[in-house]
């Protein structure tokens, strides 16, 4: 794969070797964050030494006044500085170091992620009305069962990844890491209802009839339907916190978390190619497990003091 000789040309051929390699999620990502430096830039095709440190540093600061999280500003930064260093690789653009050092490429720690044990019970167990919010609460708790499945992932189930029903067997789309997991038997209690019989996956979400940019568009538009059924489960549970299908994932990694559970464990349930990855999911404690720690303690060494006579 070659490179043209300014970033416009990088990028798009980038995003072609994406697609090609069926990566259309990422491939958007990309898309998006040339459609947006575009933008910013004010010009068609852009050279290579335009991505300089105060250019980089005008940018990030557009984006913070034009409201976008610290987390998008982050990835369209890394989405650059990808392109600017496979530039640097081929010859094509200079080497500046630490050219992106002043600007945002982490991740930023959102406390609220993760449900509490009490919000989740609720989503998982209380009584719903309508076939839409049973199937969505049935979904919520295989998800869950299955080591805090990412929908993705959970859509894409074939028969094969069950086996003989109890153990399931599966490679991570996003990672490719692959999963192995035995399941007790209320498997077949919750997952009966949502079966899809002589289907080519295992849940109602895809219809397994398209291919390549269709089906990605297919994935999108059943992950939207997903996320608007679980919001309005919470809702009739009296969940006010926001929830979404990463909301399932997080929760399970924070639960065992604050079960004392070791993050070499949580890593490899997830998937996650790096404990590092896992470290973000788990960045805080709950406030309720922090002050349950900080007094416990406190009552571990601290005895009143006698009563003056």
């Amino acid at each position: 794969m070659s490179h043209e000789k300014d970033f416009t040309g990088g990028i798009q051929s980038y995003i072609d070797y994406l697609e090609a390699n069926k990566r259309h999620s990422s491939a958007k990502s990309y898309r998006d964050a040339w459609r947006s430096f575009t933008r910013f830039a004010g010009m068609e095709r852009i050279p290579y030494t335009y991505i300089n440190k105060r250019n980089l540093e005008r940018y990030e600061g557009h984006l913070g006044r034009a409201g976008r999280s610290q987390n998008t500003i982050s990835t369209y930064m890394r989405r650059l500085r990808c392109v600017y260093y496979r530039a640097v690789e081929a010859g094509e653009a200079p080497y500046v170091p630490g050219l992106f050092k002043d600007v945002f490429t982490g991740v930023e720690s959102r406390r609220k992620r993760a449900l509490t044990a009490p919000e989740m019970s609720r989503m998982m167990s209380a009584p719903v009305k309508g076939e839409r919010l049973l199937r969505a609460r049935l979904a919520l708790c295989l998800m869950f069962l299955f080591g805090g499945m990412a929908f993705v992932d959970f859509a894409h189930l074939t028969a094969g990844n069950l086996g003989d029903g109890r153990l399931l067997s599966y490679k991570r789309r996003k990672t490719g890491v692959t999963i192995r997991l035995e399941l007790p038997p209320v498997i077949g209690e919750l997952a009966g209802p949502l079966w899809v019989e002589g289907g080519k996956y295992l849940f109602p979400f895809l219809d397994g009839e398209r291919e390549g940019k269709e089906a990605y568009r297919a994935y999108v538009a059943a992950l939207a339907r997903f996320n608007r059924a679980l919001r309005a489960l919470a809702r009739s549970c009296g969940v006010t916190s926001p929830v979404s299908s990463y909301t399932i994932r997080h929760t399970f990694a924070t639960t065992l978390k604050e079960r004392g559970v070791p993050v070499e464990v949580i890593s490899e349930l997830l998937g996650h190619t790096s404990i590092r990855t896992t470290q973000i999911y788990l960045k805080s404690f709950s406030l309720e497990r922090l002050a349950e720690v900080n007094r416990e303690c406190f009552e571990s060494v601290y005895r009143p003091l006698p009563e003056a006579a």
